[in-house]
């Protein structure tokens, strides 16, 4: 009979932080139309595209932000 030895590892999911990693992306969804601003680095530039969204659709009153942000596992002790 043959036997088997399992060893098990913990791992932890956080944010990827190391150099390269991809960039964190913000963008802004119009809930009313479903058009969006396009993924900046810098969280103000969908908030600046929804403002002006919304001059040229005044009836479009309701967005989501999506925030794309890279993740990974880091491996834990042996168990």
């Amino acid at each position: 009979m043959t036997r088997a030895t399992y060893r098990f590892r913990e791992y932890t999911l956080r944010p990827d932080r190391t150099p390269e990693a991809d960039t964190v992306l913000f963008a802004i969804e119009c809930k009313g139309c479903g058009q969006s601003s396009d993924g900046a680095e810098n969280p103000e530039d969908g908030t600046e595209w929804a403002a002006e969204h919304l001059k040229a659709n005044p009836g479009h009153l309701t967005y989501r932000e999506h925030i794309t942000r890279p993740y990974r596992f880091e491996a834990g002790a042996w168990q």
